[in-house]
C-alpha cells in the first residue's frame, strides 16, 4: 500500500477513533470524487445536498466500518448511491443518465480484465463529466465508481449488486461511447476550445488503448 492509499487509510483508523482533523483529511480526500459518482445519478442542483446527507452517515456510521482505502472508498460510494436512490424515490424522478441497455448482448471480457490505471486522467473535468452524463446510467455509474472514484471491478461491483464481468462490460462500453462523443465533439467542432479538443484526443486515445489492453 503506497501514497494515498496508505495516507486514506490511516486517516480512516484515526476517524474511526474519533480523530476530528482525521475525518477532515478523509472527507476533503473521498469529497470530491464521491459527489461526481452523485453528479451520475441526480441532477446536479441537488448532488451537493445528496453528497451531505451521505457525509452524515459516513460521519455517524465510520466507528463501525472495518477495512482499508479500497473498501471505505466502496462502502462510501454505497451509502452515496443508496442517498441518491432515495432521493431520486422521494421526487419521483428519474436519474439523470438514460436507462440500461442492451443488457442481453454483453460482451464476455478476461475476468482479469482489469487495468484501468491509465485511462482518462482528465477525466474529472466538468466537460467530460457533463458528457459521461449523457451515457446510459450503468455505463456511467461503472466507468466513474471505476475511472473516478478509483474501485476495482470487484469493489464497483459490491456497490452496484452485479457481477464484475459485468462491471468490467458496462466500463468498456461506457468509455468507447465517452470516446465517441468526444471525438464528434472535435470533429464538429461545437462549442469545443483547442483545449477541450486536446483533452478529447488525449482521453480518446487512452480509451482506446485501456480498451484494446483490458
Amino acid at each position: 500500500m503506497q501514497g494515498e492509499d496508505a495516507e486514506l487509510t490511516a486517516a480512516v483508523r484515526a476517524a474511526r477513533e474519533g480523530d476530528e482533523r482525521a475525518f477532515r483529511t478523509v472527507y476533503r480526500t473521498v469529497h470530491p470524487r464521491l459527489l461526481g459518482y452523485v453528479r451520475t445519478l441526480i441532477p446536479d442542483a441537488d448532488a451537493e445536498d445528496v453528497a451531505s446527507e451521505a457525509w452524515l452517515q459516513i460521519a455517524r456510521d465510520i466507528d463501525r466500518f472495518d477495512g482499508d482505502a479500497d473498501r471505505f472508498r466502496g462502502w462510501t460510494a454505497r451509502i452515496a448511491r443508496n442517498r441518491a436512490l432515495d432521493h431520486i424515490r422521494a421526487r419521483g424522478r428519474r436519474p439523470v443518465s438514460s436507462p440500461v441497455d442492451d443488457d442481453n448482448e454483453l460482451a464476455v471480457l478476461p475476468a482479469g480484465s482489469d487495468t484501468f490505471d491509465e485511462a482518462l486522467e482528465s477525466i474529472g473535468t466538468g466537460h467530460t463529466m457533463a458528457l459521461i452524463s449523457r451515457l446510459p446510467r450503468d455505463q456511467a455509474e461503472a466507468v466513474v465508481l471505476r475511472v473516478v472514484v478509483g474501485l476495482d471491478a470487484k469493489g464497483a461491483a459490491r456497490v452496484l449488486g452485479k457481477r464484475p464481468g459485468a462491471v468490467r462490460t458496462a466500463a468498456h462500453r461506457g468509455l468507447r461511447k465517452l470516446a465517441e462523443l468526444l471525438e464528434r465533439e472535435e470533429e464538429t467542432g461545437d462549442g469545443v476550445s483547442v483545449s477541450k479538443a486536446g483533452a478529447a484526443r488525449s482521453v480518446t486515445e487512452k480509451a482506446r488503448r485501456t480498451l484494446r489492453e483490458t
